[in-house]
């Protein structure tokens, strides 16, 4: 296994908005994980291992972000 943690053949690159990465930071140095990239794959492992959230039809990668900002199209009453 330890060798299998060595082999990362694969480069991602994501984009992540301010509120995001502070979320990201503060999961990392809470956990005081040795990098931002060992925060991710910790997240992804808890989140690939309680929940399996199958995206509908015309969702954009907007939509699953990590700071929950309320309705895109909410505009308030007047």
């Amino acid at each position: 296994m330890a060798q299998a943690k060595r082999q990362r053949g694969e480069r991602l690159q994501i984009m992540l908005s301010a509120e995001e990465l502070v979320a990201l930071d503060d999961f990392r140095f809470r956990h005081r994980m040795p990098s931002r990239a060992a925060a991710i794959r910790e997240i992804l492992r808890r989140g690939l291992g309680v929940v399996e959230k199958l995206a509908s039809g015309g969702a954009r990668s907007s939509d699953f972000g990590v700071v929950h900002r309320g309705p895109v199209r909410h505009r308030p009453s007047r």
